[in-house]
């Protein structure tokens, strides 16, 4: 089992809450992104840094992810090929994908791009703050709680 993040848009703090989990459980963590990142030197953290294009990083992840894989990732997108390939999902805020839910989140994403591209402003998400900082954190605790842990 692997982590892997859409380092692009992933906020700094959930990448270190990633890097020490990675470290903790010795677990591989691969950040893709589409520029260069500075990450820990560790046997268990890398990166790999696909060319600039719309959703490169995204379709490189889609395409290396296995079955029991994670991926962290707010690109609805993604997290639904990540599930439709037995993986788990999971986005910086502390929410699952699941089977269950991602049909539901791609019909609201594609509602707004519907309502942006009228011209109606819909504005953004709300601020990345402390709250979702710790539902992030717990869910991954609870997440890798229940894999087995090489050593």
């Amino acid at each position: 089992m692997r982590i892997w993040v859409d380092a692009d848009a992933c906020p700094m703090v959930i990448k270190e809450i990633l890097y020490r989990a990675a470290e903790r459980i010795q677990l591989e963590l691969i950040l893709v992104a589409n520029q260069f990142l500075r990450v820990p030197t560790s046997p268990y953290i890398r990166s790999v840094q696909v060319p600039k294009g719309f959703d490169v990083a995204d379709n490189h992840i889609a395409d290396q992810v296995a079955s029991g894989d994670l991926v962290v990732t707010a690109d609805i997108p993604l997290a639904a090929a990540v599930v439709d390939r037995h993986a788990f999902a999971l986005n910086p805020r502390g929410e699952f994908y699941t089977k269950e839910n991602i049909r539901e989140a791609l019909d609201m994403r594609n509602f707004m791009d519907t309502l942006r591209s009228s011209g109606v402003e819909t504005g953004g998400p709300a601020a990345f703050g402390q709250a979702d900082r710790q539902a992030f954190a717990r869910q991954l605790d609870q997440f890798l709680a229940k894999i087995e842990r090489p050593r």
